[in-house]
């Protein structure tokens, strides 16, 4: 017997045609919102340039904090938190890529909004506040299109006990549970004696 069809995943949906209706709306305050990590990188990165530049000439400057820059991208710890935060820009925009290769938006063309996204210890955690007209089964249905856009194993979505607009996507890209060492299976069985090897014991 062939399994139900989820009206929430568009596939589905009998209404084809319904998503050429929507167009997307970008205002300023959700772009800068949405671009908030680049645009803050971007303005200390120059303040700093800037306070340089005004004590040394541009070239010591600009040699000066590529630098610095290098030296902090060397350290085991920097460099961890640059590359899990990195990964969460990243999870943050094809996330939203997702919602709206997949029709996941309002009628509008109103996008949810990732509140947050932090790092986890088997990858990214994102909140998302779902618009009217979207909810934790429209997520719940694209969840192999979410694991495929953020290049990671799994998707999993859980909903907030508390309010039903809120949805948290769990990106999952490692699994801390396996092995670190893998046995090669070509290893040479252990000698088992034969019954030509057996000397039988005789009562005194």
């Amino acid at each position: 017997m062939p399994a139900k069809a989820n009206p929430r995943n568009h596939r589905n949906s009998p209404y084809v045609l319904d998503g050429w209706a929507a167009q997307l709306h970008r205002s300023a305050a959700g772009v800068l919102w949405r671009f908030r990590t680049e645009l803050a990188t971007i303005t200390v990165v120059g303040a700093a340039f800037a306070a340089l530049a005004h004590r040394m000439h541009l070239i010591p400057a600009a040699i000066t904090l590529g630098g610095l820059v290098l030296v902090l991208v060397m350290l085991p710890w920097t460099r961890r938190f640059v590359i899990r935060r990195a990964w969460c820009v990243m999870s943050r925009h094809r996330i939203q890529k997702v919602c709206f290769e997949t029709r996941m938006h309002t009628r509008s063309g109103r996008l949810p909004l990732v509140l947050r996204i932090h790092p986890t210890e088997v990858g990214e955690r994102a909140v998302v506040w779902c618009r009217a007209g979207i909810c934790f089964e429209d997520f719940e249905a694209h969840t192999g299109e979410l694991a495929a856009a953020c290049y990671a194993r799994e998707a999993r979505i859980e909903r907030s006990k508390r309010w039903a607009q809120i949805v948290a996507v769990q990106i999952v890209r490692r699994d801390t549970l396996a092995a670190r060492t893998v046995v090669a299976p070509d290893l040479a069985p252990a000698a088992v004696p034969q019954a030509s090897d057996t000397t039988p014991i005789t009562a005194a």
